[in-house]
């Protein structure tokens, strides 16, 4: 299927590693130009190397701070410089911090918003007057399984990520208008090093014993494993192309069958 995304120029956020560098290939693999993202700037250019290599597509890497909002525009602004515009953003971040509601303080719980939901904020505000220049538009947000269903032990991630999903579906009917679609993903359990460092590891038995320490969390998903980064990356591919075009404020959980609600 060709989804219509060759040439396009896409941004993807917290792309170095893990879903944001999956969603960047798969953006890539398609045809499209892509810039990735992230602070450490030795990690991030490797991964652009990687895509390049991939999948041949141009690709700008542009090391930025999420948190940081001149960082922000700093990467929309190179983007629109290098290729002439912007037509996919991709929001991704790294997680907020851990903990239960009554060890978290004030500055652990300014400090997720700043990265989760004033990220997303930003991008949003700084990539829209692009696609509306076009008249066409995707915006993806990654986001957690938190947003349906609460999970032990990130009580900060349980409080802020379904403000995205209502701040999606308010800002969705007003960027509709000018052809721009958004959309939410939502990723259960993925082999990335977020997960377990090991698989972050160039060494096979390394990789292989991660996997197997693993192996109770997996039994617990229906359908007995793990996802791969780019089961996800390519879901926002899809949703980022011209084939998705009378998808918009949607939510799609990509978690193997963890989430039991019905919607």
């Amino acid at each position: 299927m060709d989804l219509g995304l060759t040439d396009k120029i896409a941004v993807v956020a917290a792309s170095s590693r893990g879903l944001g560098k999956a969603s960047a290939l798969a953006l890539a693999r398609e045809g499209a130009r892509v810039t990735v993202c992230a602070r450490e700037e030795t990690e991030l250019q490797a991964a652009a190397e990687e895509i390049r290599s991939d999948s041949g597509a141009e690709v700008l890497a542009v090391p930025a701070d999420l948190s940081d909002a001149a960082d922000i525009e700093r990467v929309v602004a190179a983007t629109a410089e290098r290729f002439g515009g912007l037509d996919v953003l991709v929001h991704n971040s790294g997680g907020p911090p851990v903990g239960k509601f009554g060890d978290l303080s004030d500055e652990q719980w300014r400090s997720g918003f700043e990265l989760v939901t004033m990220s997303f904020v930003r991008f949003v505000r700084a990539a829209a007057p692009h696609m509306r220049e076009n008249g066409w538009g995707r915006i993806v947000g990654i986001q957690s399984s938190s947003v349906k269903e609460p999970v032990s032990g990130i009580d900060v991630s349980n409080g802020i990520r379904p403000g995205i999903a209502g701040l999606m579906k308010a800002m969705m009917p007003d960027l509709a208008r000018d052809g721009i679609t958004i959309n939410l993903v939502l990723p259960g359990t993925f082999l990335t090093a977020r997960i377990h460092p090991g698989l972050a590891s160039s060494d096979p038995a390394e990789r292989a014993t991660a996997e197997e320490q693993l192996a109770p969390v997996a039994e617990r998903i229906p359908l007995g494993r793990l996802g791969k980064p780019i089961e996800l990356g390519d879901l926002v591919a899809f949703l980022a192309s011209e084939r998705a075009s009378y998808i918009t404020g949607a939510v799609y959980q990509v978690d193997g069958g963890s989430i039991r609600s019905n919607v």
